[in-house]
């Protein structure tokens, strides 16, 4: 079922979305095949279309989108090559880091893994580190801080982690795993 609404902006608005679409595709055909396919998407919203603020600009949002569709569906799909081989997966660089990370916290001090493992690790405020820990607020910060400075600098050196000019890892080379 049509609503009037609808009816209003699609007479009002379907000659221009008819021009966009066959100013894009070839083929009339196809344009109008388009067009249908705009008119009975608009004919699902139902009650809702008569919400819409900007009938045309919704019209012709849809409009772009099916014709969006329509070009990606048009792309020739090539067969691969039967002799293809797969390469081996080479490890992620964050699947690495994340194996050398709890090496690095056991190299650190009690403190500092403490402070990196409830803060950093298992989401717990710096608030509430200061509480359990019987620290002002600024004090908390301050040993946080420095717990992160040497976790950094423990990354840098045993697992050559290297960083960005904003203080993100940009990459890193792992070292062997223990044996």
């Amino acid at each position: 079922m049509t609503v009037p609404c609808l009816l209003t902006a699609w007479s009002a608005h379907e000659a221009e979305l008819r021009r966009y679409l066959r100013h894009r595709l070839a083929d009339p055909d196809e344009a109008d095949d388009l067009l249908h396919d705009l008119f009975l998407k608009a004919c699902r919203q139902g009650e809702a279309f008569c919400a819409v603020e900007q009938p045309r600009a919704w019209l012709f949002e849809v409009a772009r989108n099916t014709f969006l569709d329509h070009i990606r569906r048009q792309r020739p799909m090539l067969p691969l090559p039967p002799d293809l081989t797969t390469a081996e997966a080479a490890e992620a660089p964050v699947d690495a880091l994340a194996r050398c990370l709890p090496r690095v916290l056991s190299e650190l001090s009690p403190a500092d893994r403490e402070a990196i493992s409830l803060c950093d690790l298992g989401g717990m405020s710096q608030a509430a580190f200061a509480e359990l820990k019987g620290l002002s607020l600024p004090g908390a910060k301050s040993r946080v801080q420095r717990a992160r400075q040497r976790l950094r600098e423990q990354l840098s050196a045993a697992c050559q982690v290297k960083f960005d000019g904003a203080g993100q890892v940009c990459c890193f080379v792992p070292r062997p795993p223990l044996d």
